[in-house]
């Protein structure tokens, strides 16, 4: 069989079977061993057996239930109901104040769990409620959380990056300090945003009707960013300065939130356990799904199908930026209806010796990745950031609000996208500091 034949039927084969709804980690696995028998050598099933062993030994992966059991714990520890109150009593008289703290939580909030569902879910609870209680946009309100959310798929420690990381085969600390500066960079893009639609369209943001808060208030007010601040330097600063991997330091960091939890009187048996039960359904779905792939990956470079793609986008002779641009439509696409480790496992072995051929840094082209899945993550009507939050939405406020407030957000982070891939230094000088 020619392998332009059998590069069709395992895109099509794949693209059919993940239309009839069915778990991706069984599309790819199941797919595989119907290629491996039929296309390949039924014998050659050994390499799928080797490929399940290859994924249970990866130390690197251990970090993932560990980033995930410490986003546990603190959801759970009341930090970040601490968080918002702070929040709410420094930007509270600011116009647009309450929407540029929710911004500033969920860059925290990034940084010490890098897990999506958490803080969109968080802040649908609790910032919600309150921007529209002081007559807030509910369009802005929604997609400022909605973005803001998102921030821990490139903010560390985020489990995608690690999953990238480990994937293409890459330094995972360099991975992570990468999106530090883009990560900021979107936040900041944020807050503008809504400063701009504050002042100049004042219609959607109410004015000022909020009490001064006496500055004394305020500092005390500052005790409740400690833990989070300790976490942040305890975790990133150790991967930063070389003194622990980035699985040592998701150690550390589920250390550090049972501490905190210790020292706010919210640690029990019930938390640690529920957490746990919480870890462990996500951890398989992850494991699960990286199983899949990987097998799918082995039977599509056993066969040819990889050095066929590569050598297909080779003959086109268009600019390397163009081919560039396609990947990035890809995976927003794939955004709005796979979850982002799905897309990784999916993508970036088919994807990454193409960004080789064409001389592309791979950190750099991480980052990229991670912002086109962002893009992706609030792309009506399916990204999962919409239905994360659509559990929180008071009656009342329907879908089509959600929708309408995502459209700009989604254009600041195309634009974004647009600024990391015109200046690849802004991405790439951090991780050269790395220990």
């Amino acid at each position: 069989m020619s392998p332009n034949l059998i590069l069709i039927l395992m895109f099509g084969g794949l693209t059919l079977l993940m239309l009839t709804g069915l778990p991706i980690a069984f599309v790819l696995g199941g797919l595989s061993l119907l290629l491996t028998i039929t296309l390949w050598n039924p014998d050659s099933v050994v390499i799928m057996v080797l490929q399940v062993f290859d994924t249970m030994r990866s130390e690197a992966l251990l970090a993932v239930p560990l980033y995930i059991l410490m986003a546990g714990i603190l959801q759970r520890s009341g930090v970040i109901e601490d968080l918002y109150r702070v929040m709410g009593l420094w930007f509270g008289r600011l116009r647009g104040g309450l929407a540029i703290g929710t911004v500033i939580i969920c860059v925290v909030m990034a940084a010490m769990t890098g897990v999506v569902g958490a803080a969109v879910t968080s802040m649908g609870v609790l910032a919600m409620p309150e921007m529209l209680r002081r007559k807030y946009n509910p369009s802005l309100v929604a997609g400022t959380i909605c973005a803001a959310g998102t921030l821990g798929v490139l903010i560390p420690p985020s489990v995608l990056t690690i999953v990238y990381a480990v994937t293409a085969q890459v330094s995972i600390g360099k991975m992570l300090i990468a999106g530090i500066v883009p990560g900021i960079l979107l936040a900041t893009i944020y807050i503008l945003y809504i400063l701009y639609v504050s002042y100049f369209q004042p219609g959607k943001v109410p004015a000022d009707d909020v009490k001064p808060v006496p500055m004394r208030l305020k500092l005390i007010s500052l005790r409740a960013i400690f833990i989070p601040a300790v976490l942040i330097v305890l975790v990133l600063g150790s991967i930063f300065t070389g003194i622990a991997t980035p699985t040592e330091a998701a150690a550390v960091g589920v250390v550090g939130a049972i501490l905190a939890s210790i020292a706010r009187r919210k640690f029990s048996i019930m938390v640690l356990t529920e957490a746990g039960i919480q870890t462990l359904k996500v951890t398989s779905m992850i494991l699960w799904i990286t199983i899949g792939a990987k097998a799918y990956v082995a039977i599509f470079t056993g066969l040819g199908g990889a050095d066929t793609l590569i050598g297909l986008i080779r003959d086109l002779e268009v600019n390397p930026y163009v081919v560039l641009a396609i990947m990035m439509l890809i995976l927003i696409f794939l955004g709005t209806c796979l979850d982002e480790i799905g897309i990784i496992l999916l993508t970036v072995p088919v994807f990454l010796p193409i960004v080789k051929a064409f001389g592309f840094d791979e950190i750099w082209f991480g980052v990229l990745y991670a912002i086109s899945i962002q893009v992706g993550y609030i792309s009506p009507p399916f990204g999962y950031s919409l239905f994360y939050l659509k559990a929180t939405l008071p009656r009342g406020m329907g879908m089509g609000e959600v929708y309408r407030g995502v459209i700009p957000f989604m254009g600041l982070q195309i634009l974004a996208l647009l600024i990391c891939a015109a200046f690849p230094a802004m991405v790439t000088w951090l991780p050269k500091f790395v220990g």
